[in-house]
């Protein structure tokens, strides 16, 4: 039957489409018989992440597009140009660019290899610029063109910079491509806009990197592709230079219920990172309060409390746990004096304690109030969520303190407090 929809007939290229948001948001298209071209490296299955180029082109013209499979590193020019040209040859032309692909290592620039940071800059700010530039004789010629950069407003906030400066440059460079290329795009009709989650997104890239908790908290990449649907819907010469948020687009096309995009329904949402000041944080923090209030989690502290916790934590520190985290940890629990926590699970036996002053050597700094230790300690506020609405300042490694989650989720399952 032939395919009727707004998007039918109509070309895409998506950079790192062969899993997560990037697959998402070709088989919404899809669904409407667009053409999607997946740009992506993974030809091959990867070790630890389901998906190649060539599954997700099955998963596309099983829904009603038309799919190009091709091997592409955004950071080599000549496998871009090959993935465009055959583009054009496949398809006729090209109406929509989405710069998806991206490189994440959230450490502090002592532990950020120099590889790791030419990785970042080259598939993230360069990558995003050479996939423009060389769509862009087609995009001149598309229907309704639209660029889509995956990445966040334009914030200059030190918070966004202290724990991991490298990876925000990266990112924020497929931003400023948006800042710059809106402009410069005006004249023909080129639409260049941002678009990035409220909360964190659940992707098999962020079970890796998560160590496999965050689920709860979490929305599916499904918001991500009704955000990008909404914006590529959109007259292109009305509709750029926008840092959109999904929430945002989403309630502004009608949608008032957003409960189908909960990983798991009703759990608490975690902010993802490079998210505004104001009402988003306010509806977070207002959530946490609620989520304590329902947990009648108590108003004092005290060092007794710490102890227990500590002592139900000891069965789980394992050979298992210490093969995943590799790290020791510190907790600095601000209050009416300071207190320490070390939990060392970077070799085994590995073990957890108090302690009166701070220790050397430590991977993951984290600094929270001492009432807020045991909903974290004990998986009832996780650790992004406590950071990005500033009840948590990490200091060091910091994706170290977000696979800490399935060992605190552990916890949580043997302490009662």
């Amino acid at each position: 039957m032939f395919n009727v929809g707004k998007f039918a007939g109509r070309t895409a290229i998506i950079t790192g489409a062969s899993r997560g948001i990037g697959k998402e948001i070709a088989l919404k298209l899809a669904k409407d018989g667009a053409n999607i071209v997946i740009a992506a490296k993974t030809a091959a299955p990867h070790p630890k992440l389901p998906g190649t180029i060539y599954t997700a082109a099955e998963e596309i013209e099983k829904v009603g597009g038309k799919a190009l499979p091709c091997v592409v590193d955004v950071r080599d020019e000549a496998s871009v140009q090959k993935a465009v040209e055959d583009a054009v040859k496949k398809f006729g032309g090209i109406d929509i660019l989405i710069n998806n692909a991206s490189a994440i290592s959230l450490t502090n620039t002592e532990d950020t290899e120099m590889k790791r940071y030419d990785l970042m800059h080259s598939i993230n700010t360069r990558g995003t610029y050479l996939m423009t530039k060389t769509c862009l004789p087609y995009l001149k010629k598309g229907k309704n063109p639209h660029v889509l950069n995956i990445s966040p407003p334009l914030l200059m906030e030190p918070r966004w910079f202290a724990n991991h400066v490298a990876y925000t440059m990266a990112k924020y460079g497929m931003s400023m491509c948006v800042l710059g290329h809106h402009e410069e795009f005006r004249p023909f009709g080129i639409a260049v806009n941002a678009l990035w989650p409220l909360t964190a997104i659940w992707t098999a890239a962020m079970d890796m990197l998560s160590g496999g908790a965050g689920e709860a908290g979490s929305r599916k990449a499904d918001i991500m592709a009704d955000a990008a649907y909404a914006i590529l819907s959109k007259n292109s010469r009305d509709c750029t230079g926008n840092f959109f948020i999904d929430e945002d687009i989403l309630r502004q096309a009608g949608v008032t219920d957003f409960s189908k995009y909960d990983c798991v329904p009703g759990a608490p949402l975690s902010p993802d990172f490079f998210i505004p000041d104001g009402k988003y944080q306010d509806e977070f923090i207002q959530n946490d309060k609620r989520k304590k209030s329902q947990d009648s989690m108590k108003s004092v502290v005290s060092e007794t409390d710490i102890q227990q916790v500590l002592e139900r934590s000891k069965p789980f520190i394992n050979d298992e746990v210490i093969g995943k985290l590799k790290a020791v940890y510190l907790f600095k629990l601000t209050g009416d004096k300071e207190r320490y926590v070390v939990l060392d699970v970077k070799s085994s036996p590995g073990g957890i304690r108090m302690v009166q002053s701070p220790i050397e050597g430590a991977n993951c700094t984290m600094t929270l109030a001492l009432e807020d230790f045991l909903p974290l300690f004990t998986g009832k506020l996780s650790a992004q969520s406590a950071f990005l609405t500033k009840k948590l300042k990490i200091q060091g490694e910091i994706d170290k303190a977000l696979k800490l989650e399935g060992f605190l989720k552990q916890v949580n399952k043997a302490s009662k407090i």
